[in-house]
């Protein structure tokens, strides 16, 4: 999933992720699929949530939000 941030629908805080990288990047808790959710990739499988800091996700378990 790419983001455009002149697209009103991604909003301006959502980071711009390579689709390729994107692709290939799981979850390193559970090994599920990532999505992007504003300005962090969300785990599709646990739920955790990944800071991505000037278009770089921080793919660290202790970096990550954890689900409410």
């Amino acid at each position: 999933m790419t983001t455009d941030p002149t697209n009103p629908a991604t909003g301006a805080d959502s980071p711009t992720i390579d689709p390729a990288l994107l692709a290939i990047i799981v979850c390193p808790a559970c090994r599920s699929s990532l999505d992007v959710v504003g300005a962090e990739l969300v785990c599709s499988g646990c739920g955790l949530a990944y800071p991505v800091r000037d278009d770089i996700p921080v793919l660290l378990v202790d970096e990550a939000r954890k689900p409410a």
